[in-house]
């Protein structure tokens, strides 16, 4: 039987935002579940700092009741799914890691420290600073500006409560000493033109995992508005490639 598969979503998303293209069609062929974190979609804000091994826990959870499965990870959500692969390994098959890290670079914490700044400030400042963070540059080029004055007002009305204490997370994880006992099946996969999680970071991740498969997507950082067809065949390729 082909094992079902969880979805863990970014720092500052949900998982509508960041899954939602893909959801179809990897459903065709294995059940899908996926939970949103603390102060994302309905989840309630936690009171204190988020912990990678809670949230780990709080994905498997989601399974509902089965025995064996698959995790995608995007950003964030790929240090999740590592942790969950590490604290949970009878249960998980494979990873996938799209446009994550083991740990970010300097450059990538000052772009979260000047996100973090901004969840305070003017949500119109925010939304430009994370439009030309999320997405890559052709692809920017391409939007009309009715389309980007779309964008901006849409990612101010959806910034997620939650989104200081996941941007914290993100600053605070450390892969490195653990990645070398990932024993599953794992692709990871880079973004060509990502501004926030660079391509170089994302490599790193693949080069700590013991034989992990490496691929790139010709998008910025959100494959979900980028590249969604393109995306959804590399992780479901990988996953026919190893079903177990």
């Amino acid at each position: 039987m082909t094992p079902a598969l969880l979805l863990a979503h970014g720092a500052g998303g949900t998982v509508r935002a960041n899954f939602s293209p893909l959801i179809p069609r990897l459903s065709r062929k294995r059940k899908v579940h996926a939970v949103d974190f603390p102060g994302s979609g309905t989840t309630p804000r936690a009171g204190t700092a988020l912990d990678l091994d809670d949230l780990a826990d709080r994905l498997v959870a989601a399974a509902d009741g089965e025995e064996r499965f698959a995790v995608v990870g995007y950003s964030m959500g790929c240090a999740v799914a590592v942790r969950a692969a590490q604290r949970h390994p009878e249960r998980v098959t494979a990873l996938v890691l799209t446009a994550g890290f083991a740990r970010i670079d300097d450059g990538t914490d000052e772009r979260m420290r000047r996100w973090r700044l901004l969840l305070d400030g003017d949500r119109a400042e925010l939304a430009r600073y994370l439009l030309t963070t999320a997405l890559g540059e052709p692809f920017l080029r391409r939007l009309t500006a009715e389309q980007t004055d779309g964008f901006l007002e849409l990612i101010s009305l959806t910034v997620p409560p939650g989104s200081p204490e996941q941007v914290d997370l993100v600053r605070r994880i450390d892969l490195r000493e653990e990645l070398s006992s990932v024993t599953v099946p794992t692709l990871v996969i880079g973004a060509k033109h990502d501004r926030l999680i660079t391509p170089g970071t994302t490599r790193e991740l693949a080069d700590l995992i013991p034989g992990a498969r490496w691929a790139e997507l010709d998008c910025g950082h959100s494959p979900a508005v980028e590249a969604p067809a393109e995306w959804a065949g590399l992780v479901e390729d990988f996953l026919d490639s190893v079903r177990n």
